[in-house]
């Protein structure tokens, strides 16, 4: 019997990301096969040629072919998927074929992979939903085709329709699933970090700085915070911009950028000097997820301004838990989960934005307020152990020969 009580299962994954590489979806199958693991489950995960294997007990990678051409996948929709996708699908058919399986538990685009697996091989299909896909061609800027889109929301609706389980990541994929479909079983598990991994930070700010190579400068000034990708519905132009607004009225505020691949830092680093910020403006390029809570502890704002999509940031969830002020946008992407309790919130606008910046460096109250009350909210709702929780519900329900109660 798992952990939480319910029997042991074969679960066959499939992940068509590298994997593992500090990206969103990554972050999220990383903290699923933890779960899964904890309960005693046994986990095939089929996956990309790319990535750096992580060990968790009964659980097994297959990376499939990498193509002669393939050297990195971007985030988001890329031409570069489909020849993997292909090989996904057929490893997934070899494995089906040759072993048993109780469960396949796909994300993102081999939900689309679970329609016809699933109805061949007569195995439940648990679809993780972590972004609606004809969404993302749109913030990604991948495609503006009618046809193209309209094929990815058929097939999406169909996943939908046809899966026996449907994990949603926040509230408003949760309510578009309920619309679509609102027979189909789901719950709703928010990407929640497991506390245990992130590492002691009581050093000293200045010690800090120093073993993170930092300007000493820093040990001086208020530090904004930006971590993440350096993709653009991140809203890193609208930071900048408020940046130079900024400093009208604050000259001792610095922004600490981590994250992004080495050509978006530079086109960034040369936005910054175009903009005068060269002093103002720190870029530390991609930092393993480890380093994290370093560069938070250093903080004294934390900024999320995303300006597109409507799932929420998975740094928001730790940003929550860190004691620091959160200034964020307000848009759905912020406000399922964030509310002016928790946060400064602003619309995204430049002058807006650099208000709320503004409001968080110098109303020490309302900072301290703000940040008490985000603590609470995490420990109360965004807890790994609500996380663990609603994944044993999950396992609960699969390990139950296909009772199908009332959706979540």
């Amino acid at each position: 019997m798992s952990a939480g009580g319910a029997k042991t299962l074969r679960i066959l994954m499939l992940a068509p990301e590298p994997f593992f590489q500090p990206r969103g979806t990554a972050f999220s199958v990383l903290h699923r096969l933890n779960a899964l693991s904890k309960f005693g489950h046994t986990i095939d995960l089929v996956t990309y040629p790319l990535g750096v294997d992580r060990e968790f007990p009964g659980v097994t990678i297959h990376r499939v072919m990498r193509p002669p051409f393939l050297r990195a996948i971007k985030i988001g929709p890329s031409f570069a998927k489909i020849p993997l996708d292909f090989f996904m699908f057929w490893r997934a058919v070899y494995m089906l074929l040759t072993r048993s399986y109780d469960i396949l538990h796909t994300h993102e685009e081999a939900g689309f992979m679970g329609l016809v697996l699933t109805h061949v091989f007569r195995v439940k299909h648990l679809y993780d939903m972590h972004s609606s896909l004809p969404q993302q061609l749109y913030n990604f800027e991948f495609t503006r085709s009618r046809l193209v889109v309209g094929i990815f929301r058929w097939l999406e609706r169909l996943t939908l329709h046809t899966a026996d389980a449907v994990i949603t990541i926040c509230p408003e994929l949760d309510r578009q699933v309920a619309q679509i479909s609102p027979s189909t079983w789901r719950v709703m598990i928010e990407n929640v970090m497991e506390e245990e991994t992130r590492e002691n930070v009581s050093a000293a700010r200045a010690d800090l700085i120093a073993r993170l190579g930092l300007p000493a400068t820093f040990a001086a000034r208020k530090i904004v915070l930006y971590t993440g990708t350096f993709e653009a519905y991140q809203g890193l132009d609208l930071l900048l911009d408020s940046a130079k607004i900024l400093e009208r009225d604050r000259n001792d505020a610095i922004f600490l950028m981590v994250g992004g691949k080495p050509e978006q830092v530079a086109a960034f680093q040369a936005r910054a000097a175009a903009l005068g910020l060269s002093d103002s403006i720190f870029f530390t390029g991609w930092r393993p997820s480890e380093e994290i809570p370093l560069f938070t502890s250093l903080a004294d704002i934390l900024a999320s301004p995303r300006t597109k999509g409507t799932n929420t940031p998975l740094k928001i969830y730790s940003y929550l838990r860190s004691g620091k002020p959160i200034v964020a946008t307000r848009l759905l992407t912020h406000t399922q989960v964030l509310n002016d309790s928790v946060s400064i919130l602003a619309e995204p606008e430049p002058e807006k934005f650099a208000g709320a910046l503004l409001r968080a460096l110098d109303d020490k109250t309302l900072a301290a307020t703000v940040a008490a009350n985000a603590r609470r909210l995490a420990a109360e709702q965004y807890s790994f152990e609500s996380y663990i929780e609603k994944m044993d519900h999950v396992c609960e329900w699969l390990s139950s020969g296909g009772a199908r109660p009332e959706a979540a």
